[in-house]
């Protein structure tokens, strides 16, 4: 048996004690960070949205780069037509809307359903049909095309594919309808007068086999085209009549049916999507493959000053009462105006 000096068996036992004091140590630490991350688990935003956000991709590059700043939010996103997004919203299944129809926007805010709107994004809608052209409405002015479209139609030379499915896309084409004298109600019970129900990728599709015009945001349309899924020209493009532009609007927490919405975190998403940052995303998503912004950003063109006359087209048909967000329907909302 080994026996230790005096001097010896007092060295050992402070290294006992060292050991033993690094040990709790530890235990506490690793307790603390246990019990740290338990009570902060991280928090779930679910964004309801449109289609053509998502069949572009752009939704997954604002996933990753958001998830990247705010490590403590996961963010997930329900693609449908801007109505169903809406209605997905008002029910409370999610907590916040990323959409582009002005006119339902404001309803939705005046429902008492919204609140904080604001506009991140445009592009514009095109106007696009099978190389032979038909209906000949290259270069018109959009409005003249679709009567040149319908008469071609009545002709049997040439059809039409509606996305039929209440989106935003769809509510524009019906807008321009009316613009035009016409009432969409009636077009779709005629013969020429096609309907998808369905999203932006399938609406082209079809609009391919069949050989007929169609409306599609300039984003679905040159992935679709990327894609070689369709074949379709641009007939008719760009112009105040076009223009296409995307608000993000958090629920409102003062509005029973969707009072436990994660609005904090929404609020947090919509000011990440006004930031440089987000701003950024929106203008390089698409340029390397395209050539060109498939989502131009609204805030740096306002603030730049570099496009005042998209600018005043965005306020004459997206602001209400001369503002995005009149003051009845923020809440919160410091730093976002």
């Amino acid at each position: 048996m080994t026996v230790h000096s005096p001097k010896k068996r007092r060295r050992i036992s402070k290294k006992l004690l060292g050991l033993s004091a690094l040990a709790v140590i530890l235990v506490a630490v690793a307790t603390y960070v246990y019990l740290g991350s338990r009570s902060s688990p991280k928090q779930h935003l679910i964004v309801s949205t449109t289609t053509s956000l998502y069949e572009t991709g752009l939704l997954d590059v604002l996933k990753v780069e958001f998830e990247k700043r705010y490590p403590m939010i996961n963010v997930s996103f329900i693609s449908q037509g801007t109505g169903l997004a809406m209605q997905t919203a008002m029910r409370g299944d999610a907590d916040m809307i990323l959409v582009h129809d002005a006119a339902r926007e404001l309803k939705f805010l005046q429902d008492g359903y919204g609140v904080n709107r604001k506009i991140v994004a445009y592009n514009f809608f095109v106007l696009v049909g099978p190389k032979e052209d038909p209906a000949k409405v290259k270069g018109l002015p959009p409005i003249e095309a679709l009567r040149k479209i319908k008469e071609s139609g009545e002709k049997n030379l040439a059809l039409w594919v509606s996305r039929g499915d209440d989106s935003g896309t769809h509510a524009k084409e019906q807008s321009m309808w009316k613009t035009a004298g016409l009432d969409a109600a009636n077009l779709r019970k005629t013969p020429w007068y096609l309907e998808a129900g369905s999203t932006m990728t399938a609406t082209l599709k079809m609009a391919e086999e069949k050989g007929a015009y169609t409306l599609s945001d300039i984003g679905t349309y040159l992935v679709n085209l990327s894609n070689k899924n369709i074949k379709l020209e641009v007939a008719v493009e760009s112009g105040k009549d076009m223009l296409n532009v995307y608000s993000a609007i958090a629920n409102n927490p003062k509005k029973i049916e969707v009072a436990r919405s994660n609005f904090d975190a929404s609020t947090i998403f919509i000011k990440f999507l006004a930031s440089e940052e987000g701003q950024a995303i929106f203008e390089m998503f698409g340029k390397t493959k395209f050539g060109k912004s498939l989502f131009i950003p609204y805030i740096r063109t306002l603030r730049s000053g570099s496009n005042p006359e998209v600018v005043k087209w965005v306020q004459e048909l997206a602001y209400f009462d001369g503002t995005e967000c009149p003051a009845q329907y923020r809440y919160q909302s410091e730093g976002l105006y």
